[in-house]
């Protein structure tokens, strides 16, 4: 396996130049712990590694440390020596999401993605806000999207017909294609995405096929899974960590496990731009600081008062709205609150100075 064929690029070639001086080799990490990295090198070598210190005290806030997708430099150890990142290549793309709980920090997903795949069914799974979020933030990451209604064999004709049309109508710029990953079917349109090179991600909820689907593509068990509970209609056996999966016919995939929660990790100008429809009946209404209840000449609720704007489409749009900002007054706070942290700091740090300077001077008998 080539560097080319696992996504290496001339602009990567070009960031690269420095580090080839200094001895240190290119690799892409494939999957992380909490205590070390694995990644692939020139000729497909899979290797394990760890993170410097240099870089881990460097970062900010835990997305700026390495993550899978990333293209890094590594000076390789041996026997007695660990293999040790030194350094980190630009990413071209990094899909996110809001690390779930109260943070305001983002959570990686994955980075030099190219096609982000979403994976749902046209029944229980099929929740039309979840993948309007899902479709912001792939919007967000500069990958493009692609949605998968998988399980075919378990709807009509009609069922996935009617649920491909909803999709295509909050995201007509996204590829949409109906599968069934148990049987096979529909792979072939899938495979159509991929080719030496590229980086497919894979998201969706536990148990709508997606490791099944990874097996299908990768032609054997990359991932266990085992019977779908009759009730719940979930696999009882999943993805568990995030991997990146090499493909025999080319291209790489990005398997993650069930995502529950899927919170924003975007900006308003993002957000604006995946509800193009709702911006544009926003630039019709008669007043600009019009506030879309009860205010006269107003486009957006006339909109939904004729059936031309879903009522529950713009709801989730004022959801996201109100969920970004939110975000946005965390992240304000946690600055606020690190720029006092290193102020406090600081003044220790020239106080504690001062006093040394003080005693060499005491015991110099300059005082």
């Amino acid at each position: 396996m080539t560097l080319q064929e696992l996504g290496w690029t001339p602009e990567l070639d070009t960031a690269f130049a420095p580090y080839r001086e200094k001895g240190w080799i290119p690799a892409r990490l494939i999957r992380e712990t909490s205590i070390n990295f694995s990644a692939f090198l020139e000729g497909g070598e899979e290797i394990h590694c760890i993170l410097c210190g240099r870089l881990w005290n460097a970062a900010e806030i835990d997305a700026d440390l390495p993550a899978v997708g990333d293209w890094v430099a590594i000076e390789e150890g041996d026997e007695n020596q660990a293999h040790v990142i030194r350094a980190q290549l630009p990413r071209r793309t990094v899909f996110s999401r809001k690390m779930p709980g109260n943070s305001s920090q983002a959570q990686i997903i994955g980075t030099n993605i190219d096609i982000v795949t979403v994976v749902t069914d046209a029944g229980s799974d099929f929740n039309l806000r979840r993948l309007e979020r899902y479709l912001t933030l792939i919007h967000k990451s500069g990958a493009k999207p692609v949605v998968l209604l998988n399980k075919s064999d378990l709807f009509t004709k009609k069922e996935l017909a009617e649920a491909a049309s909803e999709i295509a109508a909050i995201s007509p710029d996204a590829t949409i294609h109906i599968t069934s990953a148990l049987k096979g079917e529909g792979l072939k349109a899938i495979r159509s995405h991929l080719a030496p090179g590229i980086t497919m991600c894979i998201v969706g909820s536990s148990g709508v096929g997606k490791s099944t689907l990874v097996n299908q593509l990768y032609g054997e068990d990359w991932q266990w899974t085992s019977e779908v509970n009759e009730i719940t209609g979930k696999g009882r056996h999943t993805t568990t960590c995030r991997e990146l999966v090499p493909l025999e016919s080319g291209g790489m995939l990005i398997d993650n496990p069930g995502m529950r929660e899927i919170q924003m990790w975007t900006d308003e100008s993002t957000l604006r731009a995946s509800f193009d429809d709702i911006a544009k009946l926003t630039s019709e209404c008669k007043f600009a600081d019009c506030s879309h209840e009860r205010d006269t000449g107003c486009a957006i609720r006339k909109a939904v008062e004729q059936g031309v704007l879903d009522a529950a489409r713009y709801e989730s749009f004022l959801n996201l709205e109100t969920e970004i900002e939110a975000l946005r007054k965390r992240a304000k706070k946690r600055q606020m609150a690190t720029e006092r942290w290193f102020k406090r700091n600081h003044r220790v740090k020239a106080r504690n100075l001062d006093d040394r300077i003080q005693l060499e001077k005491d015991e110099r008998g300059e005082i």
